[in-house]
């Protein structure tokens, strides 16, 4: 969330939670070196589906009501409705309050990641910012969302 202006959209705050999540939702190394080890300052699980849905209710409809205000494009809108789909199916399979490992093992979580990870690189490379770059902590997006 650093190569174009972070508020280009006009509702850039929601598009950069849903990027803070499927980022997260997206990198195995991430999951497994933050959150399966406990590390704070990143939240967990069922803290990145909320930032995904919460504002959106992407659970609801399809990202496709939002293009031109948190997607560019009816393709970032598809990508983010696959992934959507596939982590909500995941969290209310094994439960909202699971342990991360429960999700981790769930034999449908390497299809949600791959969903999360084209879903990631489509929105962070139209935002211009590597997608390979680590997930920032939830306080660096609280900062980034209050002063853009």
């Amino acid at each position: 969330m650093g190569g174009m202006p972070l508020n280009d959209m006009p509702w850039w705050r929601w598009r950069s939670n849903v990027r803070s999540a499927l980022h997260m939702l997206s990198d195995p190394g991430f999951q497994r070196d933050v959150w399966l080890a406990g590390v704070d300052g990143y939240g967990d699980v069922t803290d990145a589906v909320y930032r995904l849905v919460e504002d959106t209710w992407l659970d609801n409809w399809s990202a496709e009501k939002y293009v031109g205000t948190i997607f560019r494009d009816s393709q970032e809108a598809a990508l983010v409705d696959t992934a959507v789909l596939r982590v909500l199916r995941i969290m209310h399979q094994v439960g909202p309050d699971a342990q991360v490992s429960a999700y981790l093992d769930h034999h449908g979580w390497p299809e949600a990641v791959r969903a999360a990870r084209d879903a990631h690189i489509r929105l962070a490379t139209s935002d211009g910012d590597d997608p390979d770059a680590p997930p920032r902590t939830l306080e660096v997006l609280r900062i980034m969302t209050r002063v853009a």
